[in-house]
């Protein structure tokens, strides 16, 4: 409570930003023992600037520039998380600074200065003698970082226009590009989400008070929340199941515990809000599974809720919106898109936001175009601008001409008549001009997926991902639960065929409720098969529910990530034990049970001889397997170019599954991206596929391209190239399809 009470002096005093900042390194020095307290403010250009400082030479402050990700300062900065070292300039990136004087010190404990999720400078300590710092100064110092990251985010220190991009306040055009979350075009004008309340109190003077203010504000955001699942009645059980879960987040016992601990440190509910809130971002940020980074935008909603509550801001009017409106946010939770009249509504740009968030989720639902991952939306699209969302291109359009308005005109109509032009195909096979029939199925992870099943008269579904009811809930998934929801995808199906993959978790999809190892390289990590056998009971309760889910009915099993035939036939005995299990205890058994493999790992690629006869199915994970191929992270963009899944090597690989499956009599399929593009499915159903599981929105394209193909010209065509050196054959086999009126 001292440092607390003393800042909040310092921060109400009638002096410049940078006197108070003086005054904070002198506060922190003090109450935590050391010899230097310096603050460093982020500038443009991603330049970290000595602004104040306790202990080091007073000529540096405003000399000292670390760039970002430079020094221990610079990794912090880049990590957004605190370190804390005994031997500072034993740190590898460790960067001596000369005008400092800091050469004498050498134990040193920093953490970022957070705000909104963003890195706005670096708080350090340094001592003199070696010293490890404990947990409750870490505490205090991320507290007091908190703090001045309100004084940095008011302006007073460093001018917010400075390091705004110089397009983004221009009246010129501008083209901004993205990644689809959901197809489509929208044209409206821009309204910026900016939901923060800014926080003008911090330390509290009675704890006990402010829990109560907490239990108020607490009781009015779930009675809000039931209103608003009340209001939703008109979306799908699936959609329903979201907003439920984002309902159980908010009554999580973990996040409520860390909150009312900060108000007990002496901080007000709403900055203890904010700084559980800012010290879960900064832990999450380093999580790579995008699933589990976008439940932290969940959490970001709720706590923006929790804050307006407890300050009394008023929630958003329908009114506030023009009739087309087009929402820009950094990110979003699913009940905010649904605090807007959704009958306003044109488009969505995130800056952040993959395919399986919640909001891209419910906006799919809505069938609302949405556009993630566009880099500085907010700070260069400005309230009321037009704009020109392009889902199907991955393209933003800023203030658009007329040449740009009368394109989106006509790509509008084009893309109606396309659909009407897929629609008619629904009820027609994936039949190619001279007989051949492929299955085309959908991969799913949701409720929702099964409507798309229905809506393109797909053939089953090819792969369900499991996992992502594991990741949507505070606690592992009990039998009961696992068994309700297998059910209901098994009677959605209506009879169609259902492959369930096992638990994909583990490497960089850590559960809410397991601890993360932080992997080096996580997609070849502890993951997949590799966590369900060592941790069996996972693996034998969901083999459990599948079981019982599916009495009466045709089981299939995929186990993900096999590296090894010993790895299948382990897992495969714990599959046999749990049939054994039910069979005793008098449970109505699956009428049939496959079980397959999914081939993701290229040593499966020497042991197809050996694997195969233990499989009814094989299906290849062509995402995966092709980037362990090639080496190639195929989430780095600076790889995206170098290798294809068209080139020779690649077939040669993906053909020699085929034959061997064609010889050992198990059913082949390809649920990866791959199969999902026409051009790419074009070559798979060449080199001897019939069978592709792909998103729901490829399954119409995919049936127009095959029934525009004559195959037995294609395979021709295609086995002659596979024997070049080329580096990729898509070129040369989109030329053929154009010539041969194939359509792509």
């Amino acid at each position: 409570m001292g440092i607390l009470s003393r800042l909040r002096s310092v921060m109400a005093a009638d002096a410049t930003a940078e006197t108070r900042l003086k005054l904070v390194t002198d506060i922190v020095a003090t109450d935590l023992v050391a010899e230097v307290c310096s603050i460093y403010i982020m500038r443009a250009g991603e330049v970290l600037e000595l602004f104040a400082t306790k202990g080091l030479k007073l000529d540096a402050v405003h000399l000292t520039r670390l760039r970002v990700g430079e020094g221990v300062v610079g990794a912090i900065a880049a990590s957004g998380r605190p370190l804390n070292l005994a031997e500072a300039q034993q740190h590898p990136q460790f960067a001596y600074r000369p005008e400092t004087g800091e050469e004498l010190y050498h134990s040193m404990m920093g953490v970022p200065i957070l705000r909104g999720g963003r890195v706005l400078g670096v708080l350090v300590i340094q001592n003199k003698t070696p010293r490890h710092y404990t947990e409750e100064e870490v505490e205090t110092l991320q507290t007091v970082a908190m703090i001045i990251g309100e004084l940095v985010g008011s302006g007073e220190l460093v001018n917010k226009e400075e390091t705004l991009p110089t397009d983004g306040i221009a009246m010129l055009p501008l083209r901004l590009e993205g990644s689809t979350l959901n197809s489509g075009l929208g044209m409206g004008q821009a309204v910026v989400h900016e939901p923060r309340v800014v926080i003008t109190k911090f330390v509290a003077e009675d704890p006990e008070e402010e829990l109560e203010r907490l239990r108020k504000a607490l009781s009015e955001m779930h009675g809000a929340l039931d209103d608003m699942l009340q209001s939703s009645e008109s979306l799908d059980d699936e959609h329903r199941d979201i907003l439920e879960t984002y309902r159980m987040f908010a009554e999580d016992a973990g996040w409520l515990g860390r909150i009312r601990e900060a108000i007990k440190t002496g901080l007000t509910a709403e900055a203890a809000v904010q700084k559980v809130h800012d010290d879960t971002e900064a832990r999450m940020s380093q999580v790579q599974d995008p699933y589990l980074r976008e439940r932290v935008n969940d959490l970001q909603d709720l706590a923006n809720r929790l804050l307006q509550h407890l300050v009394g801001v008023e929630t958003i009017s329908p009114d506030d919106i023009p009739e087309h409106a087009v929402l820009v946010a950094k990110n979003m939770g699913p009940a905010e898109l649904l605090d807007y009249d959704r009958t306003r509504l044109r488009a969505l740009i995130l800056e952040e936001g993959s395919a399986t968030s919640h909001v891209a989720i419910i906006a799919r639902a809505l069938d609302i175009p949405v556009i993630g991952q566009v880099k500085g939306a907010v700070d260069r699209i400005e309230y009321g601008d037009p704009v020109i969302v392009d889902g199907n291109n991955e393209q933003v359009f800023i203030r658009p001409g007329d040449d740009v308005l009368s394109a989106f005109k006509s790509n509008v109509k084009a893309r109606l008549r396309q659909k009407e032009l897929y629609a008619a195909l629904r009820d027609q096979p994936a039949i190619t001009k001279d007989g051949i029939t492929v299955s085309l199925n959908v991969n799913a992870g949701l409720l929702v997926d099964l409507e798309h099943l229905k809506e393109n008269n797909a053939d089953g579904i090819g792969l369900y991902r499991t996992e992502i009811p594991f990741m949507s809930r505070s606690e592992i998934p009990g039998v009961e639960a696992q068994v309700s929801l297998y059910r209901k995808i098994i009677e959605e199906a209506e009879g169609k065929p259902v492959v369930f993959r096992t638990l994909d978790a583990g490497g960089d999809k850590v559960l809410p409720y397991w601890d993360d190892h932080g992997e080096e390289n996580p997609a070849m990590g502890w993951r997949a098969i590799r966590v369900t056998l060592d941790r069996p009971y996972l693996l034998r309760q969901q083999l459990r529910s599948l079981i019982r889910a599916s009495g009466g009915c045709e089981l299939n099993v995929m186990f993900p990530m096999v590296a090894e035939v010993s790895e299948f036939l382990a897992a495969r005995r714990l599959l046999d034990m749990e049939i054994e299990r039910e069979s005793i205890k008098g449970h109505r058994l699956p009428s049939r049970v496959n079980v397959g493999v999914m081939l993701e790992v290229p040593s499966l690629l020497f042991q197809l001889e050996s694997l195969l006869p233990h499989l009814n199915f094989l299906s290849v994970g062509s995402n995966d397997l092709f980037q362990f191929l090639f080496a190639a992270d195929r989430g780095n963009p600076r790889l995206s170019g170098r290798y294809d899944n068209l080139s020779p090597p690649a077939l040669a690989a993906l053909k020699r599954i085929v034959e061997s499956c064609n010889e050992a009599g198990v059913t082949l399929s390809l649920c990866g991206e791959m199969g999902g593009r026409p051009l790419e499915a074009m070559a798979l159903v060449a080199i001897g596929f019939r069978k592709l599981s792909m998103s729901a929105s490829a399954i119409g394209p995919v049936k127009m391209m095959i029934r525009s193909m004559q195959l037995s010209g294609v395979e021709r065509f295609i086995n002659g190239q596979m024997k070049k050196s080329h580096h990729s054959l898509r070129p040369i086999l989109r030329q053929y399809a154009k010539d041969r009126g194939i359509i792509l």
